[in-house]
């Protein structure tokens, strides 16, 4: 007697697709959410924001980005600001999910409302005329997407970046040690470009060295921070 055809491989054909179905709620994509304050500075020529990292999650990454502000007042003013006297400004963001800034990324992050501060935001920093209210910031470019590995590790040298156009140059530190330090600075006039290594002692700032380095005529501090990175 010829035997029924049975139904399994079907049955098995359809617990598979149920599996597959089932497997973006089972297995979640990866994500950093949170409020994501940034360091910001720049002037005339630019605008760039330095998300303030620590080497745990949600804010275990080390990004920059180039952006400009919607409302064209606002920005103008910013740029005025930054370039009349250089100095630390932050703000604080909408919550997002800071790994939406990350290359090839499926849903990129292209802007997000902040508040502004003159100074940083959680160490009493202020508002000021006219960017008291919310901001809509526009990203223009990832200049630099890395997640920061949190391991303990020494290194007698640290590498430096430089950005900018015109006259206004910035050098920022590669975060790349433990512990280790959060560094943006202004430099007069830098004679290379690109990125340079610099000597290190510690977490002691290596503001002369980094002068040195680019053979830039003079050097104003934006940033330094080492408390996040112990």
């Amino acid at each position: 007697m010829p035997q029924r055809p049975t139904r399994r491989p079907v049955l098995q054909i359809l617990a598979a697709l149920a599996l597959t179905a089932l497997a973006p709620a089972a297995f979640p994509v990866e994500t950093a959410v949170g409020g994501h304050g940034m360091a910001v500075f720049g002037g005339r020529e630019g605008l760039y924001a330095s998300h303030l990292p620590m080497f745990h999650t949600p804010h275990d990454s080390q990004v920059l980005l180039r952006f400009h502000l919607a409302d064209t007042a606002a920005d103008r003013a910013l740029r005025a600001e930054l370039a009349a006297r250089p100095r630390l400004w932050t703000f604080d963001p909408e919550t997002f999910d800071l790994l939406r800034l990350s290359p090839g990324h499926a849903q990129p992050l292209r802007e997000f409302q902040a508040r502004f501060f003159e100074g940083h935001f959680e160490r009493g920093g202020k508002p000021k005329a006219p960017l008291q209210s919310p901001q809509r910031v526009v990203v223009d470019e990832v200049l630099l997407f890395r997640r920061l590995d949190p391991s303990a590790r020494e290194a007698a040298t640290g590498h430096y970046r430089l950005i900018g156009q015109g006259s206004e140059w910035f050098a920022f530190k590669r975060i790349d040690r433990r512990p280790d330090f959060d560094h943006i600075v202004r430099l007069d006039a830098p004679a290379l470009r690109g990125e340079v290594e610099v000597a290190l002692h510690g977490v002691d700032k290596p503001n002369a060295a980094v002068q040195r380095a680019f053979q830039a005529r003079g050097l104003t501090e934006i940033y330094f921070e080492t408390d996040d990175l112990r």
